[in-house]
């Protein structure tokens, strides 16, 4: 396997000290497209909210820091990304504020209509049934509520030509790396039944941002 397939296997699912190491990149390199992504969203201070991939934990950090009076949830399906997550977090996790669990976002471990808005960060290219995995967001979404994905790159933004290379990589568990373009990540909330859909580009940048909400 190369080099770069390693790198995005690890993007994928972080495990070991590489892991380790990725994460904490990660932690540092998504911060900026977060807060820019992040500002496309309504939060309240209550609100109940749940990042899907949540890595190294910073976005919830981010998160809790926006809904001071709320519960926050991350999830995911790396045990390292759940380790890192919980140690950034631990003093809001001791305090009850935020809850960090090991899922797969095919399969959240939520019960319907809970979370006010789910986030995704750097995540999407990854999930193993993108329309399917939707439908599941939707699921534990309260009506009203919000999905918003948040992406550094996209088919047909600046740095196009450079996920047309990771594109070609064959990920160790069969998932590929999924790139769109604006309209098919407009096309993907609609297709999934969300309503008022908005996309962002950010060109300079190479970022992309897109919401949805679940019907009333």
């Amino acid at each position: 396997m190369s080099l770069a397939s390693k790198m995005l296997n690890q993007c994928s699912k972080p495990n070991g000290w590489f892991g380790r190491k990725i994460l904490k990149i990660m932690n540092k390199r998504h911060s900026p497209v977060t807060d820019w992504g992040l500002k496309h969203a309504s939060i309240q201070t209550r609100d109940t909210i749940l990042d899907i991939g949540c890595g190294g934990g910073i976005t919830v950090a981010k998160l809790a820091s926006m809904a001071p009076e709320g519960k926050i949830y991350g999830v995911d399906y790396s045990e390292e990304c759940v380790a890192m997550a919980r140690k950034i977090n631990h003093k809001r996790i001791e305090q009850g504020q935020v809850e960090i669990a090991l899922g797969s976002v095919s399969h959240l471990p939520f019960p319907n209509d809970i979370f006010d808005l789910v986030t995704a960060v750097e995540t999407h290219y990854f999930w193993p049934d993108l329309n399917a995995d939707m439908l599941e967001v939707l699921r534990v979404l309260k009506p009203g509520g919000s999905l918003i994905i948040i992406g550094e790159a996209y088919k047909g933004g600046k740095f196009d030509q450079r996920l047309q290379s990771l594109e070609k990589l064959q990920l160790a568990e069969t998932r590929k790396f999924k790139n769109l373009t604006p309209q098919e990540h407009a096309d993907l909330f609609n297709n999934a039944g969300y309503s008022d859909t908005q996309v962002t580009e950010n060109y300079e940048k190479g970022w992309i941002c897109a919401t949805g909400k679940k019907h009333i």
